[in-house]
């Protein structure tokens, strides 16, 4: 995931799509565990996979649909709490929000970004 860059580079020129017309999926670990929130633009927070994707696309004007993930414990560090197996109600609330996050992408494309910032940034 932290060079996901390049597989977005590739498929975006392939298909011809500027970098803010792409919607991206990422985990935030600046939301609690199951919220889905839309932006668009931004800065990378620190998120490797997203500093891979600006690196290779030198924008950072694509649409996020960010899933949280929440905090580490303690003083347990970001990668690591990422890479680990998540507890089982972070998981139930995981897979609960992967499908928000998808009917937020179906929005997106049906109805716009506006559309889905108001109808998922404010849960």
């Amino acid at each position: 995931m932290n060079e996901s860059g390049l597989a977005v580079q590739g498929l975006a020129r392939r298909y011809s799509v500027d970098p803010e017309r792409l919607v991206l999926l990422h985990d935030e670990l600046d939301l609690p565990a199951g919220v889905v929130r839309v932006k668009l633009g931004g800065g990378t927070a620190g998120h490797n996979g997203l500093k891979s994707v600006h690196a290779h696309l030198h924008s950072l004007g694509f649409l996020r649909v960010r899933i949280g993930i929440g905090k580490p414990p303690g003083r347990m560090s970001g990668a690591d709490f990422v890479l680990r197996r998540p507890s089982r109600a972070d998981a139930e609330l995981l897979e609960k929000a992967l499908e928000i996050a998808a009917d937020a992408v179906e929005l997106i494309l049906a109805e716009g970004v506006d559309a889905a910032m108001n109808a998922y940034n404010r849960r």
